[in-house]
C-alpha cells in the first residue's frame, strides 16, 4: 500500500470519536502498537459498549447472518453479537480485518459503507472501527480489495515514544523498562522479523514488565531466569542491552537535564555511564540539548557536566562534535577542554 500520512494513537482516538458515528475507520500499523486498546478507550469515553469480531476467526455468515424463512420469505438474521436486540448505539470493532479471507471482507461491504447488515441497519450513532497490520509487517495480512478500501477511512498509526512513556508511567510499567525506552527510543518498536523470533513492540515491553513483576512476586530473582524472560519477549539486540544495563542499575538512570543540573548524579557503573554518553551525543547531534528559556547559566552547566566525565568518556562525548559543543558552552573553556582531553587520551601535544 502506498505511503500515507500517519498519526499517533492519541490523535487516532480523537479522530475515532469525531468521525466514527458517520465514517467507518480502519487503523493500520505494525503489530503490538495498541490499536485495539485505543478503540476500546475511545468507545468507553463515549459511553459505548465495544463489541469485537476477529476477522481471522469468523465466516461470512457470522457477519451477514444465517437464512430464516419468515412468511414465505428468506430473511438473513445477523448474530446477536454484531446486531444486539436493543436499539442502543454501540461500537463494532472489526479486529484483524486485513488478515480476514476475501469472502469475509466482502461480507463487510454493506456494513462499512451503509451501516447495514442485510436489511437491518445498525442503531443510529453506532461506530464501525476496524484495525489490522500492514502487508510489510510479515503478519499474514491479505491485500485489501479496492472496493473495500473505497468504503472505509484509512488511518495510518505511527509509534509515539513520548506518548507511550506517559502511558507506561500511568500503567505502572517498571522503571527500568521506561528508562531503557527513554534512552533507546528506537527499541520501542522494531520491524517484524522474517523468522519466528520475539521482537520489540510497545505491547512486548508492557508484557515484559508484567512478566518481571510476576517472576519477582513468585520469589524468582535469578539472573539466568530474568534473561530468559527478557529474551523471550523482545528483540535479541534489545534484550542483550537491556539485561546488561539492568544489571548496572538502569532503573536509576535520570533524564539528561538532571545530570546538567547536578553532575554528581552521573552513574559510576561503566555500562550505565557509556549509555549516558551515547545519549548525550545523540542529543547534541540532533540539537535536542538546549537551554531552557532565560537560563543564563546553561553554558556553565554544560562545562561542569563535561568536566565531571572521566577522560575516556569525555573524549568519546566530544569527538566529532566539537563545533556543536562549542555552540552550547563557553567557547574558550570548551575549546581548551577539548584540547586538553585530546592530549590526555592520545598523548599528541601538537593536536
Amino acid at each position: 500500500m502506498p505511503e500515507i500520512e500517519s498519526i499517533t494513537l492519541d490523535e487516532a482516538k480523537r479522530l475515532i470519536q469525531h468521525l466514527a458515528h458517520e465514517e467507518s475507520l480502519l487503523l493500520l500499523s505494525s503489530p503490538g502498537v495498541g490499536k485495539s486498546d485505543i478503540v476500546r478507550q475511545a468507545a468507553a469515553e463515549a459511553g459505548l459498549e465495544c463489541r469485537s469480531l476477529l476477522g481471522t476467526q469468523i465466516a461470512p455468515e457470522d457477519v451477514s447472518g444465517v437464512p430464516k424463512l419468515i412468511r414465505q420469505r428468506t430473511v438473513f438474521c445477523p448474530p446477536r453479537l454484531v446486531l444486539p436486540e436493543d436499539e442502543r448505539p454501540f461500537c463494532l470493532f472489526l479486529d484483524e480485518l486485513p488478515a480476514s479471507p476475501p469472502d469475509v471482507q466482502k461480507a463487510f461491504y454493506s456494513l462499512l459503507l451503509e451501516r447495514r447488515l442485510g436489511e437491518f441497519p445498525l442503531p443510529r450513532g453506532s461506530w464501525v472501527v476496524a484495525a489490522g497490520n500492514r502487508v510489510e509487517d510479515q503478519s499474514l495480512t491479505r491485500s485489501l480489495s479496492s472496493a473495500l478500501i473505497n468504503r472505509i477511512f484509512i488511518v495510518s498509526i505511527r509509534v509515539d515514544v513520548a506518548g507511550w512513556l506517559l502511558w507506561a508511567q500511568r500503567a505502572g510499567v517498571r522503571n527500568e523498562v521506561r528508562a531503557f525506552i527513554h534512552y533507546v527510543p528506537h527499541a520501542l518498536c522494531r520491524p517484524g522479523p522474517r523468522e519466528p523470533v520475539p521482537f520489540s513492540t510497545p505491547r512486548a515491553w508492557a508484557l515484559l514488565s508484567r512478566d518481571l513483576d510476576l517472576a519477582e512476586a513468585a520469589g524468582e530473582r535469578d539472573s539466568v531466569e530474568r534473561r530468559a524472560i527478557v529474551f523471550g519477549r523482545v528483540s535479541p539486540e534489545d534484550a542483550g542491552l537491556f539485561c546488561a544495563l539492568a544489571e548496572d542499575g538502569l532503573a536509576n538512570l535520570r533524564p539528561l537535564s538532571e545530570y546538567l543540573r547536578d553532575p554528581t548524579l552521573l552513574p559510576r557503573e561503566p555500562t550505565a555511564l557509556w549509555f549516558v554518553v551515547s545519549r548525550l551525543r545523540k542529543s547534541v547531534e540532533r540539537e535536542e540539548l538546549r537551554p531552557a528559556d532565560a537560563d543564563e547559566g546553561f553554558p556553565g552547566q554544560v562545562n561542569a557536566l563535561l568536566r565531571a566525565l572521566p577522560q575516556e568518556y569525555l573524549f568519546a562525548t566530544l569527538v566529532g562534535l566539537s563545533e556543536k559543543w562549542l555552540a552550547l558552552g563557553g567557547e574558550k573553556e570548551m575549546e581548551q577542554m577539548f584540547r586538553d582531553t585530546l592530549i590526555e587520551v592520545t598523548g599528541y601535544e601538537q593536536a
